[in-house]
């Protein structure tokens, strides 16, 4: 039996990867000759869609079952419609995984045993809530003012807010003080940037580029697989027409330029690559991936 089972590293006594989209390798093992042949897996680092491209491979290498530590919706999806099984619960050393999932210990999973993006690592952090019922603490903020002494002076003084107060300034001519209350004519620059400002934009622009580039890596062996005459079996997009509400967002997002919207989304099979980013993005959950 031929088995794909996620894997840390790229030998039979590295540890099982509990993730499935984003293991770090894929091990394809003979059962009955224990030969394995790693896989580095390409979609460890995309911005969404993980688990479904990583489907869309074992499907191409025409596995039977995929042993894992934990399967997402999306992904069970998929490899539930090339007809691969799915056995999750893996851990340890991957050689005694095999062997006890050869003995039995490991039955077919009837669906995914964790909630989507499960294994997604790096996100930013969202920003904390801002409280506006109440005013902000005032600030001190430097001003000009006139200073009272002995004659007429320039005070450099610091007051709260805006206004002109009374400052002292000391001895004649020129003087230094400091004003109470509203003091001196102020002028409030604002508080500083906060440290930081714009990566959070920055993260996502990465993790998008990221993905970006998953995707036409995957378009690219397509089109060699297609030229060499070697394409394997094969997923593509398909549209739940009852669920799809032709809100038009799966046609920007398609790499491949494979769907149009009129009533509802359509796919064209022949531009279609599988890459799953549509099904991942859907609001409506209207699309799935099914064999070409």
């Amino acid at each position: 039996m031929k088995i794909a089972v996620t894997a840390k590293g790229n030998s039979l006594d590295d540890q099982v990867d509990p993730r499935f989209g984003r293991c770090a390798y894929f091990l394809i093992v003979d059962t009955d000759t224990m030969r394995a042949d790693p896989i580095e897996n390409p979609n460890l680092a995309v911005g969404g869609g993980a688990g479904i491209q990583s489907a869309q491979l074992m499907a191409e290498h025409e596995v039977e079952v995929v042993l894992t530590g934990n399967c997402g919706p999306n992904a069970y999806q998929t490899l539930n419609a090339a007809d691969i099984q799915v056995a999750v619960g893996a851990s340890g050393v991957i050689r005694e995984a095999i062997e006890q999932f050869k003995t039995g210990a490991f039955s077919s999973s009837q669906g995914p045993n964790v909630a989507s993006h499960f294994g997604t690592t790096g996100a930013a952090a969202p920003p904390a809530p801002q409280n506006t019922s109440q005013p902000p603490p005032a600030q001190m903020t430097p001003g000009m003012g006139r200073g009272g002494g002995m004659g007429r002076g320039m005070g450099m003084g610091r007051g709260m807010g805006m206004g002109r107060g009374m400052g002292g300034g000391g001895g004649r001519g020129m003087g230094m003080g400091r004003g109470m209350g509203g003091g001196g004519q102020a002028m409030d620059m604002g508080p500083p940037p906060a440290p930081g400002a714009g990566a959070s934009e920055l993260d996502a622009l990465k993790a998008e580029a990221q993905n970006l580039e998953a995707q036409l890596q995957a378009i690219q062996d397509r089109i060699g697989q297609v030229q060499s005459g070697t394409a394997q079996r094969r997923l593509i997009a398909a549209v739940d027409a009852e669920k799809c509400t032709a809100c038009g967002l799966c046609s920007k997002l398609c790499p491949a330029g494979a769907i149009t919207v009129e009533t509802t989304a359509r796919i064209d099979s022949a531009k279609c690559t599988g890459c799953g980013q549509c099904v991942a993005e859907c609001p409506q959950d209207a699309l799935m991936l099914k064999k070409a």
